[in-house]
């Protein structure tokens, strides 16, 4: 009788199989990606404000972006947040989510529905 596989796909691995290194897709979107050039360290800012700043600055000037310097700007962000995911501590969070609803007002948008 064979041995039963687990979801990782072998025999004894568990669910969740390690990623081997170098395999971070993230890490690539981030640094071969079309979307717009970023100032260094944008998202390292403890202000939520200059964050979102920081942003439209980028977003407006960049050329290689394929929609609206908002939507690149919130697309930008939202990856951010994602790609942080479960080690982005609370403090980093709260200010990446208050830089949306900052974004939203530099940009002159109606604040999101919850």
């Amino acid at each position: 009788m064979s041995a039963r596989r687990t979801a990782g796909g072998s025999p004894g691995q568990g669910a969740r199989a390690k990623a081997k290194p170098g395999r971070k897709w993230s890490a690539g979107v981030m640094a071969r990606s079309d979307a717009m050039d970023l100032e260094e360290g944008v998202f390292k800012s403890r202000s939520a404000r200059q964050v979102a700043l920081s942003l439209k600055r980028s977003a407006e000037a960049s050329h290689r972006r394929k929609s609206t310097p908002f939507r690149s700007a919130m697309s930008m962000l939202s990856f951010e947040i994602n790609r942080g995911g479960r080690n982005l501590s609370a403090e980093r969070k709260r200010v990446l989510n208050q830089a949306k609803v900052e974004l939203r007002k530099v940009f002159h948008r109606e604040p999101a529905r919850h």
